[in-house]
């Protein structure tokens, strides 16, 4: 749907701390990310996906601002859950439980939600490009100095150095700075001095203070929490019509879920104090 038959009014922000959340290691945005959705789901979930953190994307709301009423709203958000792109739950930051929902331009399986909910989640890396981010930093080091002008294949061969400096959370800036302050004159052999400095300067590993955030992703159609594999597409087994006789995914009940919250909290006070 063309974005002119969206409403021009400003989407507004969720109260402070709840609202529209990214989930990590999304894919860069493209054309196609929501091609596989009907087409009015692709619409909102392209809607949203443009929103800005903390957005207020209620169904409420929502239907404020797009050609939809709330049940088919309703009906086009469980859609985009089970196709992977949403998720509904709680996080306990600063132990207390806040209202959280997750939306990813990237579909996830239900498995990469539980790892996701235990605070485990892999760096997923994209299709590798023609040029990588690395290997076009290091392209251009001769235009920013000439003196480091490098071929194409001293570019490949450098590549996983740099690499390594953006998986230490280096930037651009960073490694640039630090292939091209104080450079000796001549430069005699630009690829070696550009690998001894990728070698000797490379940051130290990142340390991670704070552990990460405690989830529970609930049922998007029930609301009941759910632990690691008790969600299926963000539903539950008596949701999605499991015999809940059969052996299958166990769901946590809602007790003993705020039971097990209420413990979580409690550990972490103690490795506070």
């Amino acid at each position: 749907m063309a974005d002119a038959e969206f409403s021009d009014a400003p989407h507004p922000l969720a109260s402070p701390g709840y609202g529209k959340r990214s989930a990590p290691y999304e894919l860069p945005r493209g054309r196609h990310d929501f091609d596989h959705l009907p087409a009015r789901e692709a619409a909102i979930a392209a809607y949203i996906d443009r929103l800005p953190e903390g957005s207020d994307i209620s169904v409420k709301t929502l239907a404020k601002h797009l050609p939809y009423g709330q049940c088919a709203l309703r009906t086009a958000l469980n859609r985009i859950q089970r196709a992977g792109h949403l998720r509904r739950g709680r996080e306990c930051l600063g132990g207390q439980w806040i209202t959280r929902t997750w939306f990813t331009r990237t579909p996830r399986d239900s498995a990469w939600w539980a790892s996701f909910q235990q605070g485990d989640v892999p760096r997923e890396k994209a299709p590798p490009p023609t040029r990588s981010r690395a290997y076009v930093l290091l392209a251009a080091l001769g235009r920013t100095n000439s003196a480091l002008s490098l071929s194409h294949a001293e570019c490949r061969a450098l590549t996983p150095l740099v690499e390594e400096w953006f998986d230490r959370d280096a930037t651009e800036d960073h490694v640039l700075r630090a292939l091209t302050t104080g450079l000796p004159q001549p430069v005699h052999h630009p690829a070696g001095l550009v690998r001894r400095r990728l070698t000797d300067k490379l940051p130290p590993v990142p340390v991670r203070r704070s552990p990460a955030p405690l989830r529970i992703l609930e049922c998007g159609t029930c609301g009941a929490p759910g632990y690691t594999d008790a969600l299926q597409d963000g539903d539950c087994g008596p949701c999605r019509g499991d015999d809940p006789a059969a052996p299958g995914p166990r769901r946590l009940p809602a007790a003993q879920a705020q039971a097990r919250a209420a413990a979580i909290r409690g550990r972490l006070e103690e490795l506070r104090g």
